[in-house]
């Protein structure tokens, strides 16, 4: 069997270990993002511990099997390109293990403490240090090359304007709360002992956990999912390079676009000439998608990938039809040339006489091929997210409800940050950007103790921001370091290279 997929014993051994960390990431996620999905109702007694979790995972679970992707590959996106085209080898192997461990032991450190950190910010971090590390381990590399820092950029972005977001727009609701629902005093009021809150109060706080739930496995979930997929393209590439799913249009429609963008890139300078090897193209590309430089090189290197995935997919109705080592050479070209367009639009250093528009609908035609998840991922990232919610969500809930004001959460400031939460998380989701539900959650509350004037408690509220910046600096140091040390364990330990 282990023939059939073209694998020996001890990369089994560490294809195991990968996805189990990665699973355990989401396990330990569950602890603080989905934790905050059910702070509320848990808090409010609109539901006992054991529903909410139960319902909050059922909804988690329904929002990774609708998500799109999009962020799991943003955050693939973040890698080392050359470790990403090489996560089979041993340089790969340690990328996933420092990055996936450095981020567990921090999240169980800020759990442990009840702090609710951004399992988000410990991922990038990570992923950062990694990508540091690499290049200064690397010959002919200067530091940084490696970490794509125009996505660390957009995805920096959103996690800083995120929590501002939550902040100012939950108080902004409650005080919208207070001015339209009058009437209703009931839903300021903090819950008194194991007393559950009016009917309806349950309803709105339980609808409000649901959307939360939704959303928290619509992008967080997605994380762990893109890293798990980036795993078993590189170790089982002859079930997991392409898309088994793209129909015979798409493959066509996809072959006619390769063709015609090979026909556009014969105007650039030397790409009318002999084509670039395969191995040469692939260096020249990836440097460029290293180092953001534009030089003679690229155009012939970017001309010769785009001539093989045009060969590639010329008369090929289904990816099953492609033997195993055609499709891994075929998903090498095809996120050569993919991420190389995709850099050259971002950094406005596409060829001005060639049709942007037409290059970014292609481009985003060959994501489609190397850019799916199979359905048994997202089901175990799920079960992993509501495995860990049920065993660790305690701390934070304690944390979220009675520790970041003076006065303890009141019914009208859970549902205010749970919607302002959901909405902000799902603008992201379709964005493709990576946010934190923890983030959000948490400011949204401290948004709604300053707009009730409940004050919020300096000493919690310091201790939270201190986790939140030192997030960072630490997994960036910690992902470092493990890298190195990984990178010796699985090259002179175990031997794989």
């Amino acid at each position: 069997m282990l023939a059939s997929l073209g694998i020996d014993t001890p990369t089994l051994i560490l294809l195991c270990l990968a996805l189990l960390l990665a699973l355990s990431f989401e396990f330990v996620n569950g602890f603080h993002d989905t934790a905050n999905a059910v702070a509320t109702v848990i808090y409010t007694h609109s539901l006992t511990p054991a529903k909410a979790v139960v319902w909050s995972g059922a909804w988690n679970l329904i929002g990774v099997l609708s998500s799109t992707g999009a962020v799991a590959f943003s955050i693939v996106a973040l890698l080392p390109v050359e470790l990403v085209i090489n996560v089979g080898s041993g340089a790969g192997f340690a990328m996933v293990f420092a990055l996936l461990i450095s981020a567990i032991l921090w999240n169980l450190g800020t759990w442990y403490l009840g702090l609710p950190a951004s399992s988000s910010h410990t991922l990038i971090g990570s992923i950062v240090g990694v990508g540091l590390m690499n290049s200064l381990m690397s010959p002919n590399s200067a530091f940084g090359d490696g970490v794509n820092w125009v996505k660390v950029e957009d995805t920096v972005k959103a996690l800083v304007f995120s929590p501002l977001i939550g902040f100012i727009a939950a108080g902004l609701l409650l005080l919208v709360f207070k001015a339209f629902l009058k009437g209703k005093p009931e839903l300021f009021a903090a819950p008194e002992g194991n007393k559950p809150p009016p009917w309806w109060i349950r309803i709105l706080l339980i609808l409000t956990c649901t959307g939360v739930s939704f959303a928290h496995g619509s992008n967080d979930g997605q994380k762990g999912m893109g890293l798990i997929v980036l795993i078993l393209v590189g170790i089982v590439p002859a079930a997991f390079a392409l898309n088994p799913s793209a129909s015979s249009d798409s493959l066509n429609h996809l072959a006619s676009s390769a063709s015609t963008y090979a026909v556009a890139l014969e105007k650039l300078p030397g790409s009318n000439g002999p084509p670039v090897a395969a191995d040469l193209s692939h260096t020249q590309l990836t440097q460029f998608l290293k180092a953001g430089k534009v030089t003679d090189t690229i155009w012939p290197a970017l001309a010769s990938a785009n001539g093989r995935v045009a060969a590639g997919l010329a008369k090929v109705d289904s990816v099953s039809a492609l033997g195993a080592d055609e499709r891994r050479k075929l998903r090498m070209d095809v996120y050569l040339v993919s991420e190389t367009v995709a850099r050259l639009l971002k950094t406005k250093q596409y060829p001005a006489d060639l049709d942007a528009k037409f290059a970014e609908g292609y481009q985003k035609s060959l994501k489609g091929l190397t850019n799916f998840i199979p359905l048994w991922v997202k089901i175990a990232v799920s079960l992993a997210l509501g495995l860990g919610t049920m065993i660790g969500w305690k701390r934070i809930v304690v944390t979220v409800g009675e520790k970041i004001g003076k006065a303890h959460m009141t019914y009208a400031q859970g549902a205010s940050a749970e919607l302002v939460a959901f909405a902000t998380i799902e603008a992201a989701d379709q964005l493709g950007l990576p946010v934190s539900t923890t983030h959000i959650l948490s400011s949204g509350i401290a948004g709604t103790m300053v707009a009730n004037g409940s004050g919020i408690q300096r000493e919690t509220v310091r201790n939270i921001i201190l986790a939140w910046v030192l997030t960072l600096p630490v997994c960036v140091s910690l992902g470092a370091a493990l890298f190195g040390a990984s990178l010796y364990f699985v090259l002179h330990v175990l031997g794989v290279h």
